[in-house]
């Protein structure tokens, strides 16, 4: 379970690089490529959002006898892979914060 965080955290990261990530460049005008980290950010929690909404709504459809089986099991496995990947950013932020505070000054 550990390594399927580390590897969703890596992938996020890796996402984020191949987009730009917003980052001025060193020396020169300051030019954005991309959405800044916080854009990003929030639009990922956005998206995991929905896709909870969505899951939602697909298991009272299935409870009603609307959906599909393979719809619904589809959509939780969707919902459990977004959520993993929400709580494996959270550690990081929260482990690069702690390490932060640690630092001497």
């Amino acid at each position: 379970m550990t390594d399927l965080k580390f590897n969703a955290a890596l992938n996020a990261y890796k996402t984020a690089s191949q987009m730009g990530g917003g980052m001025p460049k060193l020396g020169g005008e300051e030019e954005q490529q991309g959405p800044s980290f916080t854009e990003l950010l929030g639009d990922s929690l956005s998206d995991a959002r929905t896709t909870g909404y969505k899951t939602e709504s697909i298991s009272a459809k299935s409870i009603a006898e609307k959906a599909e089986l393979h719809e619904l099991v589809t959509s939780v496995t969707n919902a459990e892979l977004t959520l993993n990947t929400v709580v494996a950013v959270r550690d990081k932020v929260l482990q690069a914060y702690q390490d932060i505070i640690k630092m001497p000054i």
